[in-house]
């Protein structure tokens, strides 16, 4: 198994270390047509320390040395990621607002909030940054080593298995319900209050499956305390090449993608010259070595794209998404 071991701590002292950018050159204007004029703002519409943290202080470590002007990151927490984008997409679009975006608020909230404070309309998508595969892995005692031998369980033995993820509603409970839903199969969902109490329940046999993100799962795959099953993206990841693609693994699951993937938005309308000179700077970020590493570390792939592009790939998400709260009968409210 090609392996990487990954460490969050790492990645953010590589954060902190860019926004020490005065050794970093500062790029002509050339042709570009827009600079901030005041502070900008990078909305975090989470906790510090998680990927989407990580990515906003990448972002404004590189932004505040070619812009001149001090870009400050802000965490907005709660909510499933709601409260921070409401925010965002209340506030004036002249690109000293911007919004570090995620799945949860800007794909999966469309469907499964009814009382969701704001419209996709609202937001205008500038690039995606990266993708990160979830997992899929399993208690050593259930013998179970692959999407097969599990398909193969549940079929013989329909309702006996739990599943876990960091909570209803979030990417990894809806890559579990995706699965069900293509093979016709049972398991029990238990929804966790994160990411690490669900672990925690998976490594000490309280649930036989859990759905998470690549990260933490994957060191404990390496250390043979979970078997590791498959990953969700399309392609296998770079960090357990050994691990197949979900779509790899049975005919019925084909055209499984699901990825928790982290870009930027912005309040809209936004300008032209601000939203090309944005994701512009997007562009050279994730080109740049230092950043590639970092990114690498979190288990990631670079994934930039247009506006356009960026802008499709989320309506794309927010109907398969929809389609599948749809079926699962799912409706919360924001708290």
């Amino acid at each position: 198994m090609t392996s990487r071991r990954f460490s969050r701590r790492t990645v953010l002292s590589g954060a902190a270390a860019l926004s020490t950018a005065s050794i970093l050159p500062r790029a002509s204007l050339g042709a570009a047509d827009w600079r901030p004029t005041e502070t900008v703002r990078v909305i975090v519409p989470a906790a510090a320390g998680g990927s989407t943290d990580v990515m906003g202080r990448l972002l404004a470590a590189h932004l505040q040395p070619i812009w001149g002007q001090s870009v400050v990151v802000e965490n907005r927490s709660g909510a499933g990621g709601t409260i921070g984008t409401a925010e965002v997409a209340r506030s004036k679009g002249d690109g000293h607002t911007i919004l570090i975006g995620n799945p949860g608020p800007n794909a999966i909230a469309y469907s499964i909030f009814r009382n969701l404070t704001y419209r996709a309309d609202q937001l205008q998508p500038v690039s995606n940054m990266i993708r990160i595969p979830n997992i899929v892995s399993a208690h050593p005692t259930t013998g179970i080593k692959s999407i097969p031998e599990l398909i193969a369980y549940l079929k013989q033995n329909p309702d006996k298995l739990t599943y876990g993820s960091s909570g209803t509603g979030q990417s990894p409970h809806l890559t579990g319900a995706w699965f069900l839903q293509l093979t016709g199969l049972k398991m029990t969902h238990v929804p966790f209050r994160g990411a690490g109490p669900a672990l925690q329940a998976a490594l000490a046999g309280d649930i036989q499956i859990l759905f998470d993100n690549l990260y933490p799962s994957l060191p404990q795959v390496q250390d043979g305390k979970l078997n590791g099953l498959c990953v969700t993206t399309p392609e296998r990841s770079a960090s357990a090449l050994s691990l197949p693609a979900m779509r790899e693994t049975a005919p019925e699951l084909a055209k499984f993608d699901v990825s928790s993937w982290f870009g930027v938005l912005l309040p809209k309308p936004t300008p032209a010259p601000v939203l090309d000179e944005l994701n512009r700077q997007i562009k050279a970020m994730l080109e740049r070595d230092d950043v590639k590493k970092s990114i690498a570390g979190m288990g990631a792939k670079g994934d930039y794209g247009t506006p356009q592009q960026f802008s499709d790939f989320i309506a794309a998400e927010t109907t398969k998404f929809a389609a599948i709260i749809e079926k699962e009968g799912l409706q919360m409210e924001v708290k």
